[in-house]
């Protein structure tokens, strides 16, 4: 069962007194200047969006308490064992987590007791969870991963870069490069692609290491930011990477398939169901709290209303500019060779337009962040379409074909290891030495 609001903030307070060598010196009563309750304030929440919800996510004070709760709420059992990077070194924490992750922690030689509590939380399997539809969602949305998400995840990613609140993380870790936005990317894309895999989620899958992987490197993003980086005040920002900034990554896609259902009003279709599944525990293993995580076309969708229209608008070009820009002009391919040349004009074409359209991004936010498509990127867009909606019409039919539907599961799981390779070796780690150079910067 989700937390009490006196729960929740009891537990956000707890972070004070569980972590001191990390939060002791914050005050978690305060209210950071990131979230906004006031009307008067423009929120992220698209213009009419905001014209007709914010008023009444507004007045409903429960869930804007909530939501004021959770802008200070990290993550406490990844925290704890990214906190004991001054006495392991972060090499050594993730030398530890991976050998757990793929022997057991019980293996791992005088195993720390945070990373044995860590481990264990993400063994749990909560019993508000389905199996059987996370199951179904992953083998739906290989359909997806293999053909849509090679040309969208580009505009998904920049999507986290339009608040200069929860987007300054980012910049601080050093990504600020063509280089190491390639790399963001792709553990981005390899993340969710891999967790589509048979078995990717089961306790020893890959799905799960990576899962356990990202969870340790946005700690150490809080830990190396609180730490080490003088740009950072929290009376401005709250915690770095707050639980609740990762919902709207995480919960991407049952966000979108919420929306239809909702502006359609009708409940969720079975093989909506499972998608939405899959997203939620994808996203719980990531960290986030079932609170964070409903199942409901309405609950998903007021859960990320609220998220909009409390996060203040702002936008800064040394920041989310930068960000953006070093993400558009990035080459993602792997190699330069013709094929992939060709496909990379048309990705980035898809890409702006998939993000102005998906995301509701206002014209001038669009301009402002330099993605505003033009002409050309929707001609690109629908040529693209006319290469990946076939290829998902013929699949979803296959999978409705017995015989034929494990031919073309096969063909999927094989394209996907395909991209996966290109894709390379996610590392997920973030080197202390970029959090410096950035507050010297």
């Amino acid at each position: 069962m989700p937390l009490s609001l006196p729960e929740l903030k009891a537990r956000v307070q707890s972070q004070k007194t569980l972590i001191p060598s990390l939060y002791g010196d914050i005050d978690f009563s305060l209210t950071p200047e990131r979230f906004t309750d006031d009307p008067a304030v423009e929120s992220m929440l698209p213009g009419r969006f905001a014209r007709k919800y914010r008023a009444g996510v507004l007045a409903d004070r429960e869930r804007v308490e909530r939501a004021r709760a959770y802008t200070m709420l990290g993550d406490i059992v990844a925290d704890s064992y990214a906190a004991l990077m001054p006495q392991y070194g972060f090499r050594r924490l993730i030398a530890m987590l991976t050998e757990a992750c793929d022997h057991g922690v019980d293996k791992v030689a005088d195993a720390p007791p945070e990373l044995v509590a860590f481990i264990r939380e993400m063994e749990r399997v909560p019993d508000w969870l389905d199996m059987e539809l996370v199951n179904e969602g992953a083998r739906n949305g290989r359909i997806y991963m293999a053909s849509m998400v090679p040309f969208a995840i580009r505009g998904a990613f920049i999507a986290t870069f339009m608040n200069k609140y929860s987007g300054l993380p980012m910049a601080l870790t050093g990504t600020l490069t063509d280089e190491s936005s390639v790399q963001r990317v792709k553990e981005t894309a390899s993340f969710f692609t891999t967790a589509t895999l048979p078995g990717a989620l089961q306790r020893y899958g890959a799905g799960f290491k990576a899962a356990a992987m990202v969870r340790l490197m946005h700690s150490m993003v809080r830990f190396n930011i609180l730490k080490r980086s003088k740009k950072w005040d929290v009376k401005v920002y709250g915690i770095p990477v707050p639980q609740v900034d990762q919902m709207p990554a995480g919960t991407m896609v049952a966000f979108i398939t919420a929306f239809k259902a909702v502006r359609a009003r009708r409940e969720f279709t079975r093989a909506e169901r499972a998608a939405v599944e899959l997203c939620r525990y994808q996203s719980y293993l990531l960290g986030l709290p079932e609170d964070l995580l409903p199942s409901s076309p309405r609950g998903i969708f007021d859960a990320m209303l609220t998220y909009a229209a409390t996060l203040r608008d702002g936008y800064d070009d040394d920041t989310n500019g930068a960000l953006v820009r070093s993400t558009m002009g990035a080459y993602l391919p792997p190699d330069d060779s013709l094929p992939n040349k060709v496909f990379d004009t048309f990705e980035r074409g898809f890409a702006k337009v998939f993000f102005t359209h998906t995301f509701q991004v206002k014209p001038k936010k669009a301009r402002q962040m330099g993605v505003k498509p033009d002409p050309r990127d929707y001609l690109l867009f629908a040529a693209s379409n006319l290469f990946i909606l076939p290829q998902v019409t013929a699949h979803q039919i296959a999978a409705r074909i017995p015989v034929l539907d494990g031919i073309a599961d096969r063909l999927l799981i094989s394209r996907i290891n395909d991209l996966l390779v290109g894709y390379g070796h996610a590392e997920y780690t973030t080197d202390p030495d970029k959090y410096r150079e950035a507050a010297r910067a």
